[in-house]
């Protein structure tokens, strides 16, 4: 949730900031709600505050009053025992009206609410603004020596690359048919060589990220309540992508969501706590299974594992202090780090700086990562593809929204516990998400023979394995 304080003094920066992701938000309705909520809460607490006045001084003067209306001659009595009335009818009066101002408050509480969650954060001022995925901005490339994407894969390899479709197909290494049969469409099973290359994806990348870069690996429930959902910001924006568990109707007192990312789990760790700033950076990874209903996705990668319902993630999270700087230099390193990843797997890949459009609600900033496969893009006439890039991997930088939504703070001055308290800053990035990894692995180190090399830090992983076929 954005900063209400922040929303009334710079109303105009929210405004431009929907307008640039294309997030419709009726911000006039909400500014005069937000205005009618406050105003309700602060005549509340005046009433309140002259409510126990009154209880403190009236006590007094209703004994005098009757000590005198007892002693008072009949002509003196009415008018002594109006006063007795008007200071206790007082007080029935400012609790109905306290009463009335409870019953807005409560009227106005769920719609506010609902709307401030729908409130994206804006974007950085250095973010481009586009309307979606088509206008982001390439930022760089990276390719192994001796392979160069912009160059046709057979004049380079001299044999026209099949698609992991075919590899998968032709090396045993999944079952589609038996997938779609236990589970549907975009369903899959992974079989022999294909499900150990699977794990030793996600072995080498929680590995990589605990041994080389000082993660603390963290196993987290995929199966979440609503809360953690609204709190990491899935929903409300992201609610049809999500699985919902109705156990409301079965007796349960709530419903619960199956995660999509790792994130949700990991941010969720801390929320409602106030952390102790020694405590900063927090470095987490997980490794989880993932779920995505891919809600509008009819038609798109049907075949394949490139979007698929179940797949499993390696997520890395960094929660740190309320720092813009700080914040900018971690999304530096979260890339950096995937970018170390894929090239230890010799794989080319590039980098896009997102443009406005394609951030959604809770992104400041975001860089996808693209790796290069060759079985994607355009049917060739004699065989095989063009070749295109595809999203493996998105860096995100979302300073305090995530964290206010969460009510996640940290305690400035150590342990002394008097220091002031501020909203942490949160960033994410995907380490590997696989079966889709495993597209450009199989793709790009396949052999003219029909085996394909597996990259020598996989080795280890697949017991020495060096070629699979």
């Amino acid at each position: 949730m954005i900063d209400l304080k922040q929303l009334r003094e710079h109303p105009q920066r929210y405004k431009d900031g929907a307008l640039a992701k294309r997030i419709e938000v009726d911000f006039a309705r909400l500014l005069q709600m937000e205005e009618d909520h406050r105003t309700a809460l602060t005549q509340r607490e005046n009433l309140r505050a002259e409510q126990k006045r009154l209880e403190k001084e009236s006590g007094p003067q209703i004994g005098r009053l009757k000590g005198a209306i007892a002693k008072a001659a009949p002509a003196e009595k009415p008018a002594l025992e109006a006063q007795l009335k008007e200071l206790l009818d007082r007080p029935a009066a400012l609790k109905s009206q306290i009463g009335e101002l409870d019953a807005v408050v409560a009227r106005l509480e769920p719609d506010l609410h609902a709307m401030l969650l729908t409130v994206p954060l804006p974007p950085d001022p250095d973010v481009p603004v586009g309307a979606g995925s088509d206008d982001n901005v390439e930022i760089r490339r990276w390719s192994p020596p001796g392979f160069d994407p912009a160059q046709p894969f057979e004049a380079q390899r001299g044999f026209k690359p099949r698609s992991h479709i075919e590899l998968v197909r032709d090396l045993k290494l999944a079952d589609f048919p038996r997938g779609v049969k236990l589970a549907g469409s975009r369903s899959y099973i992974l079989t022999g060589a294909g499900m150990l290359l699977h794990q030793a994806i996600l072995r080498y990348a929680v590995d990589f990220m605990v041994h080389t870069h000082g993660f603390s690996p963290m196993s987290v429930p995929v199966i979440v309540h609503e809360r953690c959902m609204v709190g990491t910001g899935f929903f409300p924006a992201g609610r049809e992508q999500a699985y919902h568990i109705e156990e409301s109707k079965r007796g349960g007192t709530h419903d619960l969501f199956l995660t999509g990312t790792g994130e949700v789990g990991l941010m969720g760790l801390h929320q409602d706590e106030i952390l102790d700033e020694a405590s900063l950076p927090l470095k987490y990874v997980t490794v989880s299974t993932c779920f995505r209903r891919e809600a509008g996705a009819a038609g798109k990668d049907t075949a394949g594992l490139y979007r698929i319902h179940q797949f499993d993630k390696v997520e890395q999270v960094v929660i740190c202090r309320a720092d813009e700087a700080e914040s900018r230099a971690w999304h530096k390193t979260l890339i950096g780090y995937v970018e170390q990843f894929l090239q230890s797997l010799e794989l080319p890949y590039r980098l896009l700086q997102c443009c406005t459009g394609d951030l959604g609600p809770k992104n400041a900033d975001m860089v996808d990562i693209e790796c290069w496969m060759p079985g994607r893009g355009e049917a060739q006439p004699g065989g095989g593809f063009t070749g295109a890039y595809g999203e493996t991997h998105s860096a995100s930088r979302l300073y305090d929204y995530q964290c206010r939504r969460l009510n996640m703070r940290y305690r400035a001055g150590g342990e002394s516990g008097k220091g002031a308290t501020a909203f942490c800053h949160s960033l994410n990035n995907t380490v590997a998400a696989s079966p889709r990894l495993m597209i450009p692995i199989l793709e790009v180190h396949q052999q003219a023979d029909g085996t394909v090399r597996i990259p020598k830090v996989l080795r280890p992983y697949m017991g020495g394995m060096e070629r699979i076929g």
